[in-house]
């Protein structure tokens, strides 16, 4: 699916004001918790971000020695 930018500032500032229920393009849709609507900006920024064609950052392991080795 693809969601729009309008779509995410909506639900954000929804989330930022603690409203549960949405409306953008016409439409309106009620979460159930703050943790569903959380959820569904997750999903669009790792949607917009993968489709965007810029790589993700990746968490790794830093390794330290003491350079008796």
């Amino acid at each position: 699916m693809a969601w729009t930018t309008d779509e995410l500032d909506a639900l954000k500032r929804a989330y930022a004001s603690g409203t549960l229920r949405v409306s953008y393009d016409g439409k309106t849709v009620e979460y159930g918790s703050a943790d569903d609507l959380l959820k569904r900006i997750r999903t669009i920024e790792a949607e917009i971000t993968a489709s965007s064609g810029v790589p993700r950052a990746i968490a790794g392991y830093a390794g330290f020695g003491r350079g008796d080795r």
